[in-house]
């Protein structure tokens, strides 16, 4: 039995580089149809606005095998005059896929006034989406012999108290400038935001000019009148090089002034009565859950994200969402996320906010609806955005029976009823059938570990867990920490629980637990948790996904009923 058991290891150790092998093509081959069926390509314009005369970029980005010397430009040129073409590439590595990004970028400019179409462009198997533009009459151009000039405008005359206006610092050349500064923006009783600045060229009677927009998002915080001073450009004209010791430079200074501008902020509507004043050009409410509610079951979890989007607004202006009590259903809050996305018109305000739902009785429940009253600055009018009521059913906890039931014949056999068909006859001095008897029930066990071993070899990566009570004893330890959201003392009762679930094993770090169970979904929760860790804000780690996965994890080797058992104390407030 022996030499079996070191022949079989032996041709064990032959197949790992060959097993492994296979894997990793199979993994390449996933990888490279999955690319492939992703490859993609994308454009866009770095605004949808310009004036008669500007110049546009349209930028072509190609993520997989699409020659961009390919591309069908020749649409092109019904709207449009390309002045300028130029490519690029870049690489990048995240989680480590390497991915390649190859750009064209176009110079457009219009070729009339209106809202124009920038077409599909097709490269390869694939077209670009078609895009919008429009084309206004053109700006107010230099006169005499100006060769600099800069002006200021804001994109309304009026606003509410805290919506958004943009201001655009515009300096337009002629000549090559060496450097150049604004002054800086200094508002009373108003929040500043610097926006993306544009650069693009403009064309005056067959005269090339330099454009450069500096952009502000405004918001003022008392109503009444708004001044915005005079800004100031400085620059010096170049005069270029005479030598190869000249450096350049040294050419006039220049200094231009803007207008002053006054704007009208307008106070809050009566008509608008409830508690946050929100003016913007448009809010929406959008909620994902992490995983469907009507497939919950008691005991598990779902971390429901709910995100307002409030164009013309900062984050921090938008409301909290304040998540509804409902009787057998747990709530438990993340940290609100709050940011601010650029689009061409401005700020979108994003704040998102997440609970985690954990149903502690099946049933079926209505979730309220959740509206947010605001004002739309564009039909003067009071909105609402709104998420309808929708009704979830939870079923019973799910419970696995591990315990099998014999299987008995179908007649019960008398043994001391069914004569021997020779009694008379021994082995040894007495009676064979006893030595039979063990002979098969040895064949039996030998059978059965034969069958065990080759499910086992057949499944090398279905992880085992032997079915202790010291097991599950210590599995709930580790649940408790995570529900109280102590990352200090979850690391440590991770590495007790897996030297109960893989008594072989023996990991001493996070990261040797997490090559041994070999799940991605692990490995990230492990990854956040170090993180908070060697961090100042251990407080506000969340154990509830790292609960879900480790759930996850159990059921899988064959543990699925008695985490359930019990799920209130998973959750020790009550219910």
């Amino acid at each position: 039995m022996k030499v079996v058991n070191d022949k079989n290891r032996a041709l064990g150790e032959m197949m790992k580089p060959i097993s492994n092998t296979l894997a990793a093509l199979v993994v390449l081959i996933m990888t490279l149809g999955g690319s492939a069926a992703m490859g993609a390509i994308t454009a866009s314009l770095d605004r949808d606005r310009i004036s008669l005369g500007d110049t546009v970029r349209l930028t072509i980005i190609a993520t997989e095998n699409e020659k961009l010397q390919d591309a069908d430009l020749r649409a092109l040129s019904k709207d449009f005059e390309i002045v300028g073409r130029s490519t690029n590439s870049s690489t990048s590595i995240v989680n480590g896929r390497m991915s390649q990004a190859r750009k064209v970028i176009i110079d457009l400019m219009p070729r009339r006034v209106g809202s124009l179409n920038v077409p599909s462009i097709r490269m390869g198997q694939n077209n670009t989406q078609s895009i919008r533009v429009e084309v206004n009459p053109a700006s107010a151009t230099p006169t005499g012999e100006q060769t600099v000039v800069f002006d200021a405008e804001v994109d309304k005359d009026s606003v509410y108290v805290q919506g958004q206006v943009i201001l655009t610092l515009r300096i337009q050349q002629s000549i090559n400038l060496d450097g150049g500064s604004i002054s800086e923006l200094k508002l009373d009783d108003a929040f500043v935001k610097p926006l993306e600045q544009h650069s693009f060229q403009r064309d005056i009677d067959g005269r090339p000019w330099r454009v450069n927009e500096v952009r502000y998002a405004i918001f003022p915080e008392q109503s009444g009148t708004l001044e915005i001073p005079a800004q100031v450009f400085s620059g010096r004209a170049s005069r270029g090089r005479q030598s190869v010791f000249d450096l350049g430079g040294g050419g006039q200074l220049l200094r231009r002034s803007s207008e002053p501008l006054s704007i009208e902020i307008l106070p809050k509507p009566s008509s608008f009565t409830a508690n946050t004043w929100l003016p913007a050009q448009s809010l929406t409410l959008q909620e994902t859950w992490s995983t469907e509610p009507d497939e919950l079951r008691v005991g598990e979890s779902t971390t429901r994200t709910i995100q307002i989007l409030g164009e013309g607004l900062q984050g921090a202006q938008l409301p909290p969402i304040l998540f509804t009590p409902i009787d057998g259903l747990k709530y438990y809050p993340d940290q609100p996320q709050i940011s601010e996305q650029e689009v061409s018109d401005g700020l979108v305000g994003i704040r998102q906010d997440s609970a985690a739902v954990v149903p502690v009785r099946s049933g079926t429940y209505q979730v309220p609806e959740i509206r947010i009253p605001w004002w739309n600055t564009q039909t003067e009018q009071l909105e609402y955005a709104v998420l309808p009521e929708r009704e979830i059913n939870v079923a019973a906890a799910e419970i696995t029976d591990l315990t099998t039931e014999p299987v008995l014949p179908a007649t019960p056999i008398d043994i001391a009823a069914t004569p021997l068909t020779n009694p008379t006859r021994h082995w040894l001095g007495g009676p064979i059938w006893p030595i039979v008897s063990a002979i098969s029930t040895l064949g039996w066990i030998l059978t059965l570990l034969y069958l065990w071993r080759v499910r086992r070899s057949t499944a090398p990566n279905k992880p085992h867990a032997p079915d202790t009570s010291a097991e599950k004893q210590v599995f709930k330890q580790l649940l408790a920490v995570c529900a109280d959201n102590n990352a200090a003392r979850t690391r440590g009762a991770i590495i007790d629980w897996i030297a109960a679930f893989k008594p072989k094993a023996s990991p001493v770090s996070l990261d040797e637990v997490a090559k041994l169970l070999g799940d991605e979904e692990f490995t990230r929760e492990i990854d956040t948790l170090d993180t908070c860790l060697y961090s100042s804000d251990q407080d506000h780690w969340d154990g509830t996904s790292l609960a879900d996965c480790l759930h996850r994890l159990r059921r899988a080797s064959g543990h699925g009923g008695d985490e359930t058992a019990e799920p209130i104390k998973l959750y020790p407030n009550g219910d």
